[in-house]
Parts: structure tokens; C-alpha cells; sequence
């Protein structure tokens, strides 16, 4: 193979790669400062909504940074425990958020939700409850994409804008070095057409 080609190819996976890692984990807070200000998309909003699953402490801990740095005055935590027999993923992340200094009077759970159709379906009760219209979306870059469909098909009033954890276990910068990542990336495309053919998870 000559080099023209083989950097044909390096350049081709490259762009494959770069576009897959943006399709999955937009990031709509990526050209804000630390903080909120006044231009449109670095707005103040109503909520910060976390889903538990895969790195939950790391999501966790990126949604109590953006409350810290007054990006929304309430932190909406939402999961389900995959042991029935201890407290849910909500409430265990709820008592995170307490240990660093949030208080529980800004926390809101939602500890019944199994997947994130239910995440999305039962988070948008406390939203309409709470008459929230803008708020901001946490989970790991991986479901980022996936969860942003489920939020705005069950809540197509509200302004939700997208912000992946910027360091999991689960899915560093280079995912693609690790077959998990491939894993990953490959099943959350099969869930992406599943959403799309009306079969969402």
C-alpha cells in the first residue's frame, strides 16, 4: 500500500472518529466560560438533570460542579437502584451532592426510572410540576446523544441543552483504544436506530 493511500485512510478514520465522538457527546456548553453570562447558549437555566447508569459518580460530581458555578439553582437526580434492596441510584446520588455541600433543599429525586425512556418520561413530570422551561442535561459522553432524543421527544416545550462528563471510566478521550469503547459506541448506535424506528430504551 503507498502512502498516499495509507494516509488517505489514516485521515478518513480519523474524520470517523472525531464525527462519531461529536455525533454521541455534543456539548452545548463547550464555548462558555466557567460560568453562566448573558449569551444564548451560556444562559442561566431552570434545572441540571442527571441520569445515574454507567459512571455515576463521575455524572454525579459534573452536575454538582455546573450548581456550584450557578449554572442552575436546582439539581434534578434521576435512577433507579440495580439493587432493589438498597436505596436507589437517586437518592445515593442525592447524599453525594449533600457530602459536597449542596443543599437538599436543591435537590430533587427521581428514584424510579430503569432506562432512559423512563429517565426522560419521569423526569418530565417534576419539570411540568416545577414549571421549569430551561434546563441542562448530564450524562456521559457515550449516552449523551441518546438521552438528548428521549428529553426532547418527552419534553418538547423545554430548552435543553446537552453537557457530557468531561472524564469517565467508562469513555475517555480515547475510547476507541479500548474494545469497551467500541462496545459502547456500537450499542448506543443500534439504541440511537431504535429511537428512530419508534423502539427507544
Amino acid at each position: 500500500m503507498s502512502l498516499v493511500r495509507i494516509a488517505t485512510v489514516a485521515i478518513m478514520l480519523a474524520v470517523l472518529l472525531i464525527g462519531l465522538s461529536l455525533y454521541l457527546a455534543p456539548d452545548q456548553l463547550a464555548r462558555c466560560s466557567s460560568g453562566p453570562d448573558s449569551s444564548d447558549d451560556c444562559q442561566i437555566a431552570d434545572a441540571i438533570v442527571v441520569i445515574s447508569g454507567g459512571d455515576t459518580d463521575a455524572r454525579t460530581d459534573e452536575a454538582i460542579r455546573l450548581y456550584k458555578q450557578h449554572w442552575a439553582p436546582l439539581i434534578v437526580v434521576s435512577g433507579a437502584a440495580a439493587d432493589k434492596s438498597g436505596p436507589s441510584n437517586a437518592e445515593a446520588m442525592r447524599r453525594r451532592a449533600v457530602s459536597q455541600g449542596v443543599s437538599n433543599s436543591r435537590i430533587i429525586i427521581e428514584g424510579k426510572s430503569e432506562t432512559t425512556k423512563q429517565n426522560a418520561s419521569e423526569v418530565a413530570t417534576i419539570i411540568a410540576e416545577r414549571h421549569i422551561r430551561h434546563l441542562i442535561l448530564v450524562t456521559s459522553g457515550y449516552h449523551m446523544q441518546r438521552a438528548l432524543l428521549e428529553f426532547q421527544s418527552e419534553l418538547p416545550q423545554v430548552a435543553i441543552r446537552a453537557h457530557p462528563v468531561s472524564r469517565d471510566r467508562d469513555w475517555p478521550t480515547l475510547w476507541w483504544l479500548t474494545p469497551w469503547g467500541w462496545w459502547l459506541a456500537g450499542s448506543e448506535l443500534a439504541k440511537i436506530g431504535a429511537f428512530y424506528s419508534g423502539g427507544s430504551h
